[in-house]
């Protein structure tokens, strides 16, 4: 039997390691240059935390969710996203007694049971923010501004931020009353997916891919026309926050997009989305928004909160598009010229890789084989260990991408060695 990889999962193979490094090096690095620090939470939890957060009614919940009783009879489910496992350890390891607002970043795998499309995984990998503690318009912006900079320092173009206010929970209740009202002179021109929508959260029939959907909610009412002077005067500071941000990068753009409402339940007031015109119709590379009733609602302090998570296979696959993927993942391969001297190439190896020079040692074959093996791997050099170099204390290199002729340096120079590599 021929065992192959689960639907709607994939192996992440080692011509890829450089790519997706540079992805979660760059989330990482941008996220601490601004006073974040890393949090990892189980890849399980209750699945009652997802339930009360996420939504008892949500696609997520209803049909996506990896849950199962284990052994000790509890109900269990693989996490489909991770604000809400960063909110619970909050509350569980006493965070909120410490100096607030907490920034956290995260990184890890999600699950979804969903069914496999361009950009959408059953396991999938997410960067997240969270900040938690601040209700301050400023830390809306700097949560966007994060992942402003982590699309830009990856070279994106075309990117988009979209944004939008929900208001708070007042403001919501008003705003879906309105909402029931326009739908429901078109009931019976909606998709049977949005008919249930509508019967459920009426917010989230704005979220619809549908496209007569989409096309009756071009009229639909604004929830900018319905939230109170308070989330409004939040929702322009922020604004003033991003025209600032315009006038300085020219490659920086945002709208105002009425449609946008978030697929969850616990947010209010700002919603984001960053999207691509590259990436068709599932165009979104990540999103986020403020869910300040979301720590309460799991039985801690009242704790405002805003943040945003990212699809990594999403951003990676965009990349990959304009990203050679790295070949030369061996710096050098030592070329032993004489098959007495082996215990002596391992460690002038060591030395190598003591001053981070990828070095792998070639197979015990002949020196046109060795040379082949050094080829096929596309090594950077060669370097060769033979009775006369040992007795002269010297390296012999060649180099493999150019055309240079073979050279010598002393056998304990390795900053020549890695200067020449370099260059």
């Amino acid at each position: 039997m021929n065992y192959k990889a689960q639907r709607g999962t994939f192996d992440i193979l080692p011509e890829e390691e450089g790519i997706w490094n540079k992805v979660q090096q760059t989330c990482f690095e941008t996220a601490r240059l601004f006073g974040y620090r890393y949090i990892e939470t189980p890849i399980f939890e209750e699945s009652g935390l997802f339930e009360r957060t996420v939504g008892e009614d949500t696609d997520i919940v209803e049909k996506e969710m990896y849950s199962f009783d284990d052994k000790g009879g509890d109900n269990i489910s693989l996490r489909p996203e991770n604000t809400a496992g960063v909110c619970r350890a909050f509350i569980e390891n006493g965070l909120h007694n410490t100096t607030l607002p907490s920034r956290l970043f995260y990184y890890g795998p999600m699950f979804r049971y969903e069914r496999p499309q361009s950009g959408r995984y059953r396991q999938f990998h997410q960067f997240g923010i969270e900040c938690i503690g601040d209700d301050s318009p400023d830390v809306d912006f700097e949560v966007i501004k994060i992942a402003w900079d982590i699309l830009s320092n990856l070279n994106f173009n075309n990117v988009l931020l979209n944004v939008n206010s929900l208001g708070d929970s007042k403001d919501r209740f008003i705003y879906t009353e309105e909402l029931k009202k326009y739908f429901s002179k078109y009931i019976n021109d909606l998709p049977k997916v949005d008919k249930l929508r509508f019967e459920r959260s009426p917010l989230r029939i704005l979220d619809s891919k549908e496209d007569i959907t989409i096309k009756i909610s071009e009229e639909a009412p604004k929830t900018l026309d319905f939230i109170s002077s308070e989330s409004l005067g939040h929702h322009e500071n922020l604004i003033l926050n991003l025209e600032e941000l315009r006038s300085h990068d020219k490659k920086f753009n945002y709208k105002i997009n009425n449609r946008l409402v978030r697929g969850l339940d616990y947010y209010n007031k700002t919603v984001f989305e960053y999207t691509s015109d590259s990436l068709g119709p599932q165009g979104v590379l990540l999103g986020g928004g403020r869910y300040d009733p979301l720590i309460k609602i799991l039985g801690g302090q009242d704790t405002p909160a805003v943040g945003f998570a990212m699809g990594i296979e999403r951003v990676v696959n965009e990349l990959k598009k304009n990203i050679d993927v790295e070949k030369n993942y061996v710096d050098a391969v030592i070329i032993v010229t004489d098959e007495n001297l082996r215990i002596e190439s391992v460690q002038i190896a060591n030395n190598l890789r003591n001053s981070n020079i990828r070095t792998i040692i070639a197979p015990k074959k002949s020196i046109k084989a060795q040379m082949r093996f050094a080829n096929n791997i596309n090594s950077k050099s060669a370097v060769f260990i033979g009775k006369n170099e040992l007795e002269n204390q010297k390296l012999s290199v060649k180099l493999l991408q150019t055309k240079s002729e073979q050279f010598e340096i002393d056998i304990d120079d390795m900053n020549q060695l890695k200067k020449i590599l370099n260059s």
